[in-house]
């Protein structure tokens, strides 16, 4: 092979950088594949530094930015400290822990009906802010509470009195405690624990723009009453209610003649002369069913000894489910309730025995719409408070809370003598609670 000799006159001091030796000045000759190695190798050594430099500026910035941001740490964490201590100091106030034991809630419904009847006379075309409630409550203690229900109806009533069809009522005002995990007691203004609808009935709970008539006419929902009730919770699912309170005061002349609903003394100066009792067993112990039997006794339905009206006992029962069939949501309730009254007036009125029933099947076949169909067969005091009814419609839920109705409806009435009162129409309602 033949070697090239080249004399590298610029590149001594580089050979003398790269070896490290002590040569000055002196001609070196090298091969010329060596040159380029040496070349390569210098080139790399520089590239090297450079980026050595480079990390180090690089590490010496992360230093300086990790130093601010411990600083802002510190700061934030210092700031927390307070805000929490000044939070601590906050809930232990006396004003925070008051107003952590209120508690707010309320319903309302809105309502449009349009009903035809057989005399025009009879008509219905109407909106209506049927009721507007709210709930106050306050927790003295885990075992003691206050509860209440401020309710508005049909817009209530001007302010010199003149009523605008409507009333201001206050349906509960109770007290509660707790003896145990399964029993309890309340004294106060409290709803009956008897049927479907008293105890439960806001809007989004149930399907129908207005509420079913047997719970209307025979038991008179919403049914309060000023009292005590004692509670017990069977683990196994069964719920045991006994309550005495104030009794009804059913006017026994007049339209409204032994008619129970009529008879609703509301806790308003109610008359005390003869007080009722009321026992109810509940079982929930299969899930989304509900069956509940119920019995009252009324001392004297009317509060006045020889009149023609004395005692009288209620029975109901109730079932409610709520489950799941092939993916589709269905639903079932159904209610019978009976009155017997003693007396010579209220049985020569053939009205000693009033009663009635309903049935309503439901069927969801999606999450937030459902469809309904109730029958219902009411025997009150009153000829217009006889009749049959059945309505068909739809609730649509906004949100599990908020539900828009609507439905159609058919009454006839039993007797020949209240035919024009029998009608059919639709009506439309949006209903809430929080």
């Amino acid at each position: 092979m033949k070697i090239k000799q080249l004399t590298l006159g610029a590149l001594v001091s580089v050979a003398i950088l790269a070896s490290g030796n002590g040569f000055a000045g002196e001609q070196v000759t090298v091969d010329k594949e060596e040159y380029e190695q040496l070349k390569a190798a210098v080139k790399f050594l520089m590239s090297e530094r450079e980026e050595n430099q480079k990390a180090i500026q690089e590490a010496q910035q992360a230093v300086v930015d990790a130093a601010a941001s411990a600083k802002v740490a510190t700061d934030n964490a210092e700031e927390a400290t307070q805000v929490a201590e000044a939070a601590a100091e906050a809930v232990e106030s006396p004003l925070f822990e008051g107003l952590q034991n209120i508690s707010i809630g309320g319903y309302g419904e809105v309502h449009y009906n349009n009903l035809e009847a057989e005399d025009d006379s009879r008509d219905k075309d109407e909106f209506d802010i049927h009721r507007f409630v709210l709930f106050f409550g306050y927790q003295f203690t885990d075992k003691l509470r206050f509860y209440s229900e401020f309710e508005i109806e049909h817009g209530g009533v001007e302010s010199d009195g003149d009523p605008l069809g409507g009333e201001v009522e206050i349906e509960q005002a109770y007290i509660e405690y707790d003896f145990n995990d399964n029993t309890n007691v309340l004294g106060g203004v409290f709803l009956l624990p008897i049927g479907i609808l008293n105890e439960t009935h806001e809007p989004d709970t149930f399907y129908g723009v207005e509420r079913n008539n047997v719970e209307n006419v025979i038991t008179p929902a919403t049914w309060w009453a000023v009292g005590s009730k004692l509670t017990y919770v069977f683990d196994a699912g069964f719920k045991i209610e006994a309550a005495v309170h104030s009794g009804l005061e059913i006017p026994t002349t007049g339209g409204s003649a032994f008619r129970v609903r009529s008879g609703r003394q509301k806790a308003s100066n109610a008359d005390g002369s003869h007080v009722a009792y009321t026992g109810a067993v509940t079982y929930t112990g299969v899930q989304g069913l509900e069956v509940g039997l119920a019995v009252q006794h009324q001392d004297d339905a009317s509060q006045t000894g020889g009149d023609g009206l004395e005692d009288g006992f209620l029975y109901a029962a109730h079932l409610a489910y709520n489950g799941n069939v092939g993916g589709l949501g269905v639903g079932l309730r159904a209610y019978y309730a009976e009155w017997d009254f003693d007396g010579d007036a209220v049985e020569a009125a053939n009205d000693d025995e009033q009663k009635g029933w309903y049935i309503e099947p439901s069927i969801m076949p999606i999450e937030n719409v459902g469809f309904f169909f109730r029958y219902e067969d009411v025997e009150g005091a009153r000829e217009l408070d006889e009749f049959n009814q059945w309505t068909l419609g739809a609730n649509y839920w906004l949100h599990e809370n908020v539900v828009l109705k609507v439905d159609y409806q058919v009454r006839e009435h039993d007797e020949d003598s209240e035919e024009g009162r029998d009608f059919k129409g639709y009506n439309l309602g949006i209903g809430w609670s929080f």
